[in-house]
């Protein structure tokens, strides 16, 4: 068979790959790969960091790639096929990860150089490759009995099944899901744009009347404008439901299995709980931080978000008499509460966020703080008609990365927003490896007369995204394995959440936020009011984020062993956090995609462990003036091209001089008295 994926190749040749070149590929490359290894591991000269941990840090290129372009398939552009496939795959890569970490006699080598690392000269990039290795092998096994060893093969493998059968049942349940409306009543309250998509969706599938799904873009403007309050309860408990619903893609089990297989795997790693084992190596560093990290901020919020939910209550009841506010109400009447309030609602910013604009605006930042160019390009393969590809340089014209953007939703895409890589960057014989870098996401669509006009929440969302694009492209290290996002993960959302501050900023909207028919540019009274109305409901959204990470530690932070219902405890772990009342029908576990697909176990948390750094960071930038050349220069070299080369904390005080303080968040919230 001619494999494209067994050739070599710079950008991914999509439209040379068909399905079937996808498992013998990875099958060859694992193979080739295991030769490269062994042939490290039985080198008969003695062991130093050239010839053993540099050298494994350089195996597997072409593996890392093919799998790269797989599994990124399998996320935004999947089918039946395609997912059957990684359930084959999945299992070869932790058998192969396995083989790797549990390889005593490469070990034995690592360990030596490890041992002796005082003698030796390295630079600080070589010491973090080093001591990571070292610890790569030390926290996964190397160093358990051949019967232990064994068990952890079958957990690992078992996992890996479980992952992708979770995400496939939560795409599943999304994808079949939708809500007709043939009379037009029940569009009421919903905006002209929201009408027209419905119609459109509706005319795609063929049925009449309107249809809404449970993708975001859809299932958003549904709950916060239908004025129809039983086809919102309809539907939001239709999106809660996802994978707890008695059939074949019900998650429940999964669930149970997955957080039970890990804490047998830490255990038998001599740690005590999952959390214990994945907190080791993060900023964090144990759960009890973690806990108390998030209850101080709990402490913080509660108050304001009691306040804030009793004051939606009064008003619903005063404008519509509901004596009980529900989670299909809570976005409904927020809208309205905040239009009263700011004489602002998205219907009204939406006009001057054309996503075409708001891509330039980005790339402008980008360009004024990094002096980065993006072009379009048209001569690079991609994976669907929707992807835009673009060439990202710097001053001189010289190739600084590959920009891949994908955002519209479609039946083959999970989900959310996302950003990954096609290939990392490295420097190897001494040329500097670029990266590829891509944007996932799922915004409002264009319709037959309207652009995609994005709401706010996208807006951010993009920039947010784009945050973690420009940790990738910027990326400037000798080793991949420390290059880009690869950093601790309660530090990785540093660059994308600060990225989020220039929505608010009058010298940044008035870059890109123009009206898509008349070109005018935002009035400055929008803008005060985007910045007035951005801590409202600060206290429940704050909730709301610490509810998620309270449950993740509690699914994580203990021993599993002897929950057999997950909505129970659920509903217990949320008690603390609980605004509204409970819905039976529904549960957030069964579609917590984040922790029991994502990398977010034990990390839930590092969404708000990571706005501190960002206000913190941002306080820096406003103080100097947000496109201050030595400011950004100094995030560019310390933060965002430096990836998982030294210690967070210590590059971070490299950049602002100082540790991070937790009170910029807290006024930027609102929550400081």
């Amino acid at each position: 068979m001619n494999n494209p994926l067994l050739k070599s190749f710079n950008t991914a040749p999509f439209s040379k790959i068909k399905n079937e070149h996808f498992l013998p590929a990875i099958q060859q490359l694992i193979k080739d790969t295991k030769s490269e290894i062994d042939s490290i591991a039985n080198n008969s000269e003695l062991p130093t960091f050239k010839n053993t941990v540099e050298a494994l840090e350089y195996t597997g290129q072409e593996l890392d790639r093919a799998t790269s372009v797989f599994f990124n398939l399998n996320s935004a552009e999947t089918n039946d096929e395609i997912q059957k496939i990684a359930q084959e795959i999945s299992p070869l890569l932790s058998d192969f990860n396995n083989d790797l970490l549990l390889n005593e006699k490469l070990f034995k080598r690592v360990k030596q150089v490890f041992d002796h690392k005082e003698s030796l000269t390295l630079t600080t990039e070589q010491k973090t490759l080093l001591e990571k290795q070292y610890k790569g092998f030390s926290r996964n096994g190397a160093n358990l009995s051949a019967d232990d060893k064994e068990t952890l093969r079958e957990i690992d493998s078992s996992l890996s099944k479980l992952k992708l059968k979770f995400g496939e049942n939560v795409l599943a349940e999304t994808n079949a899901y939708e809500l007709q409306i043939t009379n037009e009543e029940g569009l009421s309250g919903l905006p002209e744009g929201v009408k027209e998509m419905a119609l459109q969706t509706a005319k795609e599938k063929g049925k009449e009347g309107w249809v809404f799904t449970l993708d975001y873009p859809s299932y958003v403007p549904f709950i916060t404008y239908a004025d129809n309050r039983e086809l919102r309860k309809v539907l939001a408990i239709a999106f809660g439901a996802r994978a707890f619903q008695e059939n074949e893609f019900n998650n429940q089990n999964n669930v149970i299995e997955i957080v039970n297989l890990r804490f047998k795997r830490a255990q038998l790693l001599g740690y005590k709980t999952h959390a214990h084992f994945v907190l080791e190596e993060r900023m964090a560093k144990s759960p009890k931080k973690v806990i108390d990290f998030l209850n101080e901020l709990l402490e913080k919020a509660q108050p304001a978000a009691k306040k804030e939910f009793h004051e939606l209550e009064v008003f619903a009841k005063e404008l519509d008499n509901i004596d009980q506010l529900e989670k299909w109400d809570g976005a409904y009447y927020s809208e309205k509460l905040k239009k009263k309030l700011f004489d602002l609602d998205d219907e009204q910013l939406k006009p001057y966020f054309k996503l075409e604009n708001v891509i330039e605006g980005v790339f402008t930042i980008a360009n004024k703080l990094y002096d980065l160019e993006f072009e379009e390009v048209f001569n690079i393969d991609k994976y669907h008609e929707e992807v835009k590809t673009y060439r990202v340089t710097d001053t001189n014209n010289t190739l600084v990365a590959i920009f891949y953007a994908d955002f519209h939703p479609r039946a083959g895409k999970r989900g959310g927003a996302w950003m990954t890589s096609f290939k990392s960057q490295q420097i190897k014989d001494g040329i500097n490896d670029r990266p590829h870098i891509s944007n996932v996401c799922n915004f409002t669509k264009p319709t037959k007369s309207k652009p995609s006009l994005l709401t706010f929440n996208e807006v951010t969302t993009l920039f947010h995204e784009f945050g973690h694009a420009l940790h990738g492209i910027l990326a400037n290290t000798t080793y991949k394995g420390l290059s880009g996002t690869s950093v601790s993960w309660d530090f990785v959302e540093l660059p994308s959440q600060v990225l989020e501050n220039w929505c608010y900023e009058k010298e940044a909207l008035e870059l890109f936020a123009t009206h898509f028919e008349t070109g005018a540019v935002i009035p400055m009274e929008l803008i005060d009011k985007i910045k007035a109305s951005a801590t409202f409901h600060e206290g429940m959204q704050t909730l709301r984020q610490l509810s998620f990470g309270l449950l993740d530690m509690e699914w994580h932070g203990k021993d599993p062993s002897e929950i057999n219902q997950v909505k129970d405890f659920e509903k217990k772990a949320f008690l603390n956090t609980q605004l509204y009342p409970d819905v039976q029908e529904n549960c957030m576990s069964t579609a917590f995609s984040h922790i029991f697909q994502g990398g977010y176990s034990s990390g839930y948390y590092s969404y708000k462990w990571a706005e501190v750094l960002d206000a913190d960071a941002f306080a820096y930038f406003k103080e100097e003036g947000i496109f201050n050349k030595n400011v950004a220069v100094k995030f560019k070299n310390n933060i965002l091209s430096q990836g998982g080369t030294q210690d967070p904390m210590e590059l971070y005080i490299k950049f602002r001089g100082q540790k991070p303080k937790p009170e910029a968040l807290l006024k930027r919230a609102g929550l400081l008295k």
